[in-house]
């Protein structure tokens, strides 16, 4: 998923802002709990002013995010 992920971060500089929460750190902690954190990997997709808008459990297609980020992008 680094990959994809990261490929995408690069492609939407400027547009959406990627955040990467390390499970490991206590910091992350109530974020995580907010954002229902349950598996490994998890991706959530937030509007501008911060709501989810859609969740993914697991591996996800590049083509899947391209897909969300559309509508929610000028």
């Amino acid at each position: 998923m680094r990959p994809i992920v990261h490929g995408l971060a690069a492609k939407y500089t400027g547009q959406i802002d990627f955040v990467y929460l390390d499970i490991d750190d206590p910091a992350t902690a109530d974020l995580r709990a907010q954002l229902r954190f349950r598996v490994q990997p998890q991706f959530v997709l937030l509007d501008g002013q911060g709501q989810p808008v859609k969740q993914w459990l697991g591996a996800v297609r590049a083509e899947e995010f391209v897909n969300a980020f559309a509508p929610l992008l000028p």
